[in-house]
């Protein structure tokens, strides 16, 4: 039994066996220059109804289920108390719930009191994915993040002091050749600021759809990194990660040239031997036909 999706439908990863609620639609910033995931739709807000009479249906079919992931791109956006509802909703539906998860963006988090945040945790809210992309301030306005590092780091700082288990997504290359030392630095720099429980690797991949916008609002000639100068950042960024907490890292998303990973910093010394490997040893590389965003 399937929900009627509102397809394209996207989830981190780490959430393929979640069942998948969409609350809101699209995104509701929607002009990250390096993404297209939800370019196809207008941002909206479903219904309670509708949302409640789905949560009601898949507990039927799947009462067994134990994670629960909300969709679109901006869950977090809507009003705290329909997203209490929902949430309520789901954990006395599904007894076996263990996690329930959605996106955020940095004006999600910001836009929300910490009280807010701390309700929203007590009712069953457990983790939040959120793209850091860069912590370079030039970069993240080229690829009109809408964010800058300060409020980044202040909006992580307010999940984690809400005891939401933090996942963060970086993308390796976004600064091309001209500022692949500074965004290899300073997204360092916000990731050992923020020690998030996960750190998600992506290598840059555009779809062929927004490659003319993202060169246009670069607004310099934008030079992509081969694949060696991806490995070259991603050393240079575990290298300069100065850490408060331990971290899951990972970098094994299609993307990428080749899946790594590990816990830092416990592991970065294995970490950094195996991207200097895959330096010697370029045959290892993933066919770049394999490759997507």
């Amino acid at each position: 039994m399937d929900l009627a999706y509102d397809y394209p439908l996207y989830r981190p990863p780490s959430e393929s066996r979640s069942l998948i609620f969409q609350v809101t639609l699209g995104c509701s910033f929607n002009k990250c220059s390096f993404c297209d995931m939800y370019r196809t739709k207008e941002y909206s807000e479903r219904s309670l109804d509708e949302i409640f009479k789905e949560i009601e249906l898949m507990a039927k079919y799947f009462p067994h289920t134990r994670r629960v992931f909300l969709a679109d791109g901006d869950a977090m956006n809507l009003d705290t108390e329909k997203l209490i509802s929902i949430i309520a909703k789901i954990k006395g539906s599904f007894q076996s719930i263990e996690r329930i998860s959605s996106y955020s963006m940095p004006k999600n988090l910001l836009e929300k009191s910490p009280n807010e945040l701390k309700s929203l945790k007590a009712v069953g809210l457990d983790m939040v994915y959120l793209g850091i992309e860069s912590g370079n301030d030039k970069i993240l306005k080229k690829v009109t993040k809408g964010a800058t590092s300060n409020m980044i780091i202040e909006s992580c700082m307010k999940a984690k002091d809400a005891e939401f288990t933090l996942s963060c997504m970086i993308i390796l290359g976004l600064g091309g050749k001209t500022h692949t030392i500074d965004h290899a630095r300073d997204t360092a720099k916000v990731i050992g600021s923020i020690s998030p429980n996960y750190v998600g690797a992506l290598t840059l991949y555009m779809e062929p759809n927004i490659e003319k916008e993202f060169y246009e609002k670069f607004r310099e000639p934008f030079l992509p990194l081969e694949d060696s100068e991806v490995l070259d950042e991603l050393y240079r960024m575990i290298s300069d990660m100065h850490l408060k907490n331990s971290l899951i890292f990972r970098a094994n998303h299609a993307s990428n040239v080749y899946a790594i990973g590990g816990t830092l910093p416990d592991d970065k010394k294995e970490i950094l031997q195996k991207i200097m490997h895959l330096k010697n040893h370029p045959e290892l590389f993933k066919p770049k036909v394999l490759r997507r965003f």
